[in-house]
């Protein structure tokens, strides 16, 4: 029997029987489309927390149990076992590569991770001290300049190969961004690395010395990467897939994704975990700030705990918990008194009955930071990281969203509360 939702308004005693669309798992979904056309009004559901805008195969969330999944495989196991370049295929393919693939992807990432010499130069047209970010926002929408014999999204070889050429030079990309910032010479990538090596390599070594990349930060920015290369329908990922939705080109829409990315309540909050970390200064302050974060009066709120749609512990902040202990013994920052504010915040806040009640756990944002630190990437590079991870999952759902048989332009409605019609006064 076909599953049906019966909205019926009080007003007019106008009904309308809504379908219920199910999915693989999750909580089923009520079609609105016919709603407007029924009853003659839309839906209000500011930041969209129980809207599915998309249908997607590609990343699932259950935020009560804490799971996030992509393509099926939990993301705890692929963190453990795979590697980042394996997890991309996954996420672009639906299913895990095999060796011949794996190799053949390998080496397309290698083919294309250069950039011509004209965009090298169009670095120089940025001031030294501009933000990473901002430099990324405008090079990565520069590419349809650049590379503009793939940028036919109706095609689908120019699809493949635009995501190919996105997530091979992103790390290019952002190297070049610090090399920039910094006044040291680009350096070129070097194909006996692996994709994350290779990414410490250009942006730490230089040409006058040798340099050998550090495999526990090389495991650990691995680790890092696999888990933020997606997670459903966030800003960023809504705003790839919004713009996508134009039939602009991708570069175009990667740019755009970058852009919301960059915001301070999306990918710039692990830096803010920094500061607030910072700002709490020594454990004997923790007590007072947590009092200070149960005050709702009060402006300071503790960064990195909490999230829209997780009710439980992140499953990904877990596992970088574990990656920043071994990551600041092995490199000797076991000391740093950052991470003993970490650590003896989370035990007090998850003690904390007020943080019990409201299922404030620490979320992926809270150690990440702490790792890049130890690493030695600025606080400036940090949401750069972030964006070369995530260029996978935005390159793998805009591909499925134009693949859509039925994909349309987006164009949310709205309620509006302005003034009503007035003509225009006489003078």
């Amino acid at each position: 029997m076909e599953h049906k939702f019966t909205i019926t308004d009080s007003a007019t005693g106008k009904s309308v029987d809504l379908p219920v669309q199910e999915g693989s798992i999750g909580p089923p979904v009520i079609d609105i489309s016919s709603l407007y056309k029924s009853l003659g009004c839309f839906t209000f559901d500011p930041g969209f927390q129980v809207t599915a805008s998309c249908r997607s195969a590609v990343t699932y969330i259950d935020g009560e149990k804490g799971e996030l999944l992509y393509r099926g495989y939990p993301v705890e196991q692929l963190a453990e076992h795979s590697t980042f370049l394996r997890v991309a295929y996954l996420l672009m393919h639906g299913e895990l590569p095999t060796q011949d693939q794996h190799d053949e992807f390998t080496h397309l990432m290698g083919y294309h991770n250069m950039m011509k010499e004209s965009l090298n130069r169009f670095y120089t047209g940025f001031y030294h001290d501009a933000h990473p970010m901002a430099i990324m926002v405008g090079v990565v929408g520069s590419l349809s300049a650049f590379y503009h014999d793939s940028t036919d999204i109706h095609n689908l070889r120019h699809r493949e190969i635009a995501a190919h050429r996105l997530i091979a030079k992103m790390p290019t990309i952002a190297a070049a961004c610090y090399k920039h910032c910094i006044g040291e010479p680009f350096v070129y990538p070097k194909n006996s690395l692996s994709y994350v090596g290779n990414l410490l390599h250009m942006m730490f070594s230089v040409p006058t010395e040798e340099y050998v990349v550090d495999p526990i930060a090389e495991q650990a920015l691995e680790r890092i990467f696999i888990l933020h290369a997606d997670h459903e329908q966030n800003a960023s990922t809504s705003t790839v897939r919004l713009a996508g939705s134009s039939q602009a080109n991708p570069f175009a829409c990667i740019a755009s994704g970058i852009a919301a990315l960059w915001g301070p309540a999306h990918g710039g909050a692990n830096e803010a975990v920094l500061n607030m970390l910072e700002e709490i200064g020594s454990v004997e302050n923790i007590p007072k700030f947590i009092t200070k974060a149960k005050d709702k009066d009060d402006p300071f709120r503790l960064m990195g705990f909490g999230h829209r749609v997780y009710k439980n512990y992140d499953p990904r902040a877990k596992i970088i918990r574990e990656t920043c202990h071994e990551v600041l013994d092995k490199l000797g920052s076991t000391n740093d008194p950052l991470f003993e504010i970490a650590l003896k915040l989370e035990e007090m806040a998850l003690k904390d009955d007020y943080f019990i009640a409201r299922k404030l756990y620490p979320n992926v944002d809270f150690y990440s930071g702490l790792i890049y630190r130890a690493i030695g990437i600025p606080t400036n590079m940090f949401t750069v990281m972030f964006a070369i991870a995530r260029t996978v999952g935005w390159v793998a759902q805009w591909m499925e969203m134009i693949a859509e048989p039925d994909q349309r332009i987006g164009r949310p409605r709205q309620l509006y509360v302005g003034a009503t019609r007035r003509d225009y006064p006489p003078y």
